[in-house]
């Protein structure tokens, strides 16, 4: 039960339990266009975030995109999570309600739910986002992601609705908290070049986006594109953190060259992205 003064006791249900030693600060009530009421609780903890480890042993580098969601320097080439079956809902939804008299009893009751397509699309990927950045933040000392401008790749011409849908720019918040609270080093280093270096030889090789293969000229290093920018995410990343790593690249004592193909129904049923399976990406 919340009880605010000067309005009423209102029966609610907790996401999560809020912890005893928590000193509640403020409450905040919020209505959605669903026409449900959510209260937000700020709290304060007296705790001391784990202490970042000087010398990060077990680290990774992520290289987000739009047909995989997530390529690491494990091999995860996680696929991005399909919500074909709820934007078509919505779109469907969404006709019905132009068909509607503005301000008349259907048309509100249409308007919620289109509301409700929006929040169920919106409450799916947050879910997959949230058991994604979880499993990097507390698998991992160190997690290097490039330092993207998600709001300015959106606003380019071609391909903008699935640069919006992927929401990289909420990935990589959830996951700057989640390192922070879990002890993990999170790094964001300059992406220019990533997908052209050769994460072996430094060599830069030009390709266009339908070339999925990297394949160095100078050294003869071939791998899958992607992974291949995962490495130099996580060589720039170390560099940046300045952990006392060795001055060799990481690809040179990495053992496999391949991916494991993650579908995003293994995160949201496991909340991690692990497999064992032969791997499936080009060698």
């Amino acid at each position: 039960m919340l009880s605010l003064s000067k309005l009423a006791d209102i029966p609610i249900r907790l996401h999560r339990e809020i912890p005893d030693d928590a000193i509640l600060k403020q409450v905040t009530l919020k209505k959605e266009p669903t026409g449900e009421w959510f209260a937000t609780f700020g709290v304060e903890v007296d705790r001391e975030p784990p202490k970042k480890p000087d010398r990060p042993k077990n680290t990774v580098g992520i290289d987000v995109g739009i047909l995989k969601y997530a390529h690491d320097t494990d091999g995860h080439a996680v696929e991005s999570i399909d919500l074909s079956d709820e934007r078509d809902r919505l779109e469907c939804e969404q006709r019905k309600l132009s068909r509607k008299e503005r301000g008349s009893n259907n048309y509100e009751k249409q308007r919620r739910r289109v509301a409700e397509c929006h929040a169920d699309l919106k409450r799916k990927r947050r879910d997959f986002l949230h058991k994604l950045s979880n499993y990097y933040a507390r698998e991992y000392d160190l997690v290097a992601v490039e330092d993207l401008d998600a709001k300015g790749l959106v606003e380019l011409g071609g391909n903008s609705r699935n640069r919006a849908g992927a929401a990289w720019g909420t990935f990589l918040r959830m996951l700057e908290y989640k390192c922070d609270r879990e002890g993990t080093h999170f790094v964001a280093v300059d992406p220019a070049g990533t997908t052209k270096e050769c994460a072996a030889c430094g060599v830069s090789t030009d390709k266009p986006l339908w070339v999925r293969e990297h394949s160095c000229p100078s050294c003869g290093f071939t791998t899958d594109r992607d992974w291949n920018a995962a490495w130099n995410i996580l060589s720039r990343g170390i560099k940046q953190v300045g952990a006392g790593r060795s001055e060799s690249t990481p690809v040179e004592t990495a053992l496999p060259t391949g991916t494991y193909s993650v579908p995003a129904k293994r995160v949201l049923e496991a909340g991690i992205p692990t497999l064992k399976r032969e791997p499936s990406g080009e060698r």
